[in-house]
């Protein structure tokens, strides 16, 4: 089965807009990778600073071969119109690792 990579980000309050315009201006930039599945950036509600970066890959292989390939590219910080490379939108990240054992969807 499938594996689920979760990206934890703190995102302090004034960096919110940021980090999703950012998210925003790399769409597709993951879609095309060989085994990948599918991809959420979910937006806290309450009682918390920290976004969820939501991927899930047919294995293990394709999501390293994903990490030290094009999200080097794509995580690179970007220079707004040749001026000074932009700062990270979040404060710190940590990332979880899991094993899809059983999945679901709606009945048809």
């Amino acid at each position: 089965m499938s594996v689920v990579k979760i990206n934890v980000l703190t995102v302090p309050a004034e960096q919110r807009e940021e980090l999703e315009k950012r998210f925003a201006a790399r769409a597709g930039a993951v879609e095309g990778s060989d085994g990948f599945e599918h991809f959420e950036l979910l937006r806290p509600v309450e009682g918390t600073d920290q976004y969820l970066v939501y991927t899930r890959w047919r294995d293990e292989e394709s999501f390293q071969a994903w990490l030290s390939g094009p999200m080097q590219a794509a995580h690179r910080p970007a220079s707004p119109e040749g001026g000074a490379p932009q700062r990270p939108a979040a404060s710190g990240s940590t990332l979880w690792s899991f094993d899809v054992v059983q999945a679901a969807g709606p009945k048809a």
